[in-house]
């Protein structure tokens, strides 16, 4: 009677002929004693991080052998596929939240948004209407109308959480494009430092890629409204229409913070949807000093912010502020009949019907939980310490007679280049095979991770800092390693 009725999971079921099988469910103290294992585990990686690489990875032909293979027919039991996953699965990637990875750009979750994803995917909430989530839709308002505050948008403005920046800028193009009436000759207007995901999302909405402009940046990374205006006028008078302009909060590449009021007059004079891509930098108009440099902002219609990025939560935590939510639901709003029982009326927000999800989960609770645990002060002084770290990093390199800074800091980016003594400076030619290898001995070792970009035709090395465990020792250590690796290398180059 016991399996009949579900009362008690035994582990097996009855199959045809009587034949015993494994059944989905759990016992209640198999999962308590494996629940706390996974736990301990993760607690355990992050008490000892800063003692192993900040990257480890392997080839195909060496993970291949290793994890490969058929679906088992029966099922095994955890302890030794846990060993697996523990012992041979996560070891072999970055390790991002290691104090010296500084990587594109990194994330380091704070504990109570761990705790709030494991009880999201436990509990399993279905968030795409109210009627299905009355108590988690009400936090991701509450999550936005903070958004919303810090932003500067006028009340009534919100948005969706998304699975990051790149859904976000799609949801934002589509949004702007119906706003435009869904023009046959639509143009969009982007800088050259834009993160790549807007051109894919401008390629996913249908617009043709040789009606994506970018515009020119200044030596400071930023776009140039000259250059913008420019190319409006010359394409309204060849016959296109265009309906888009994006800004940077904060440039993938260097940090920039392109020139937004002067964007939104643009926008404004031009009768175009303002979109800024916030993704990177948009929460760091948190901290005072920041936040003068973000005017203009709050003239925008649209914001992709990124809390898995400098508001430390876990990944596929993205969101799209919008100053006029009901172009969203324009946008994306479909009513089938077997949702009818879902219309509530409209002061209860279905956010599926804000982008392109139904399904979608309870991310809001990380941030609400990690807001409520440890206070916005703490998040704002996260924030002002990475970026504070960053200068004190491109102090120490400009200092520094055999390292060159190849741009301002920005935010909590750095970019660099190791240029070698100037007794025995190494030809401008090879400087970019010389920087390359440093990377790869560094990265290879494990000690740090950093990625490189391209400024000015040059090769970059490039520190981006926003974890919550770096230290100024942790930057100092690299730097000096980069000069090691350098002045060993240099002699070799070309060779």
């Amino acid at each position: 009677m016991t399996e009949l009725t579900g009362d008690r999971p035994s582990g097996h079921r009855h199959g045809p002929a009587g034949h015993e099988r494994k059944s989905l469910l759990e016992d209640p103290e198999e999962m308590r004693r494996s629940g706390y294992e996974v736990v301990d585990a993760i607690v355990e990686r992050w008490a000892t991080l800063r003692d192993g690489p900040a990257w480890q990875g392997a080839t195909r032909e060496t993970t291949e052998p290793m994890l490969h293979g058929p679906a088992p027919e029966e099922g095994r039991e955890l302890d030794g596929l846990l060993e697996k996953v523990l012992g041979e699965v996560m070891p072999l990637a970055g390790r991002i939240d290691h104090p010296r990875f500084l990587a594109f750009i990194p994330s380091s979750p704070t504990w109570a948004s761990v705790l709030a994803t494991f009880l999201i995917s436990g509990y399993n909430i279905f968030q795409g209407t109210w009627l299905e989530s009355s108590g988690p839709s009400q936090i991701e308002v509450t999550v936005l109308d903070w958004f919303r505050e810090w932003l500067g948008y006028p009340a009534g403005s919100s948005g969706v959480l998304t699975s990051g920046g790149s859904a976000a800028n799609l949801l934002a193009i589509v949004a702007a494009r119906e706003a435009a009436g869904n023009p046959e000759r639509g143009t969009i207007y982007l800088s050259e430092q834009s993160h790549g995901s807007l051109a894919r999302a401008a390629r996913v909405a249908g617009i043709d890629p040789g009606r994506v402009r970018l515009v020119a940046a200044d030596g400071a990374s930023r776009i140039v409204p000259a250059s913008l205006r420019a190319a409006l006028a010359e394409d309204r008078a060849g016959g296109l229409h265009p309906f888009l302009v994006v800004g940077n909060a904060g440039t993938t590449n260097t940090g920039a913070i392109d020139p937004l009021a002067e964007i939104a007059g643009i926008a404004d004079g031009e009768g175009l949807w303002y979109h800024v891509d916030g993704a990177y930098g948009g929460f760091a108009i948190l901290d005072p000093e920041i936040r003068p440099l973000m005017a203009g902002l709050e003239r925008s219609d649209s914001v992709t912010l990124d809390p898995h990025k400098w508001f430390f939560q876990p990944y596929e935590t993205g969101c799209l502020m919008v100053k006029d939510p009901g172009r969203l639901e324009t946008a994306f709003r479909i009513a089938p009949d077997y949702l009818q029982d879902a219309a509530w009326g409209p002061e209860h927000v279905n956010f599926c019907d804000r982008g392109i999800q139904l399904t979608r989960i309870f991310r809001a609770l990380r941030i609400w939980l990690s807001v409520q645990r440890y206070g916005l002060a703490a998040h704002r002084a996260e924030i002002s310490r990475a970026i504070a770290l960053a200068r004190g990093a491109a102090a120490r390199i400009r200092a520094h007679p055999e390292l060159e800074l190849l741009a301002p800091p920005g935010l909590g980016i750095v970019c660099f280049r190791y240029r070698g003594p100037e007794h025995a400076a190494v030809p401008a030619t090879a400087l970019d095979e010389l920087n390359r290898r440093i990377q790869d001995e560094i990265v290879q070792s494990g000690f740090a991770m950093m990625s490189s970009t391209r400024l000015g035709g040059r090769l970059s090395l490039r520190f981006c800092i926003l974890n919550i465990r770096t230290t100024e020792e942790d930057l100092a250590d690299t730097v000096d390693r980069i000069v090691t690796v350098g002045w060993r290398l240099g002699g070799s180059v070309g060779a």
